[in-house]
């Protein structure tokens, strides 16, 4: 476990190895668990004005279920999170030409209609975080879904961590990523020296 000011970060973060394979789970972090995209209280006005700029991207079923239940809902512990279709895949998902599953509020950002990306529990997956009176807690979650995520990423050699760089930047800032990955370079280091003084 790492601590950068008062985040706490697990060492899956880490040391697992992650790299979206769109190709070969199709999106399915839009469309399989029992409800949407977790939300930020802040998250819930920027939703509500960028609807109008969004809609037209979203497919009919998705606009039906966000014009009867809201841009957001909860779930059933309570939470905040995005409205999903019959129990399925997220209101603001939509098929590209290969049938994959990608973010209608991500695309408009990237047509340049919109200034936020999306949800940062989306941008910031597979990490989830958990929110403590005083600090917050990265976690690491396993989907059997991302086997082909984790098996990319181990081919890349790529950390969860450097995976989420622009994400973890836009949550928390440049200057604690950067302490971020100081402190995680230092590690074998310090591992290797704490070992040969073992030997």
């Amino acid at each position: 476990m790492i601590k950068i000011g008062e985040i706490l970060i697990s060492d899956d973060v880490v040391e697992k190895e992650f790299v979206c394979n769109l190709e070969k789970c199709k999106g399915a972090c839009c469309v399989e668990g029992d409800f949407g995209a977790p939300l930020d209280e802040d998250e819930l006005a920027i939703l509500e004005e960028i609807y109008p700029i969004v809609k037209p991207y979203l497919t009919k079923e998705g606009i039906k279920v966000i014009e009867k239940e809201g841009t957001h809902t909860t779930d059933d512990d309570g939470d905040l999170c995005t409205p999903v279709i019959d129990g399925r895949e997220c209101a603001y998902a939509i098929y590209d030409k290969k049938g994959i599953l990608k973010c209608g509020i991500e695309q408009a950002y990237l047509d340049g209609k919109i200034k936020w990306k999306k949800p940062i529990s989306c941008h910031l997956y597979p990490i989830r975080i958990t929110a403590k009176k005083n600090f917050e807690a990265l976690n690491y979650h396993k989907w059997h879904i991302c086997s082909p995520a984790c098996s990319l990423g181990k081919e890349l050699q790529v950390p969860v961590y450097k995976f989420l760089k622009d994400p973890l930047i836009r949550k928390y800032g440049e200057q604690w990523y950067n302490e971020l990955v100081e402190v995680i370079e230092a590690l074998p280091k310090k591992e290797k020296v704490k070992k040969e003084k073992k030997s």
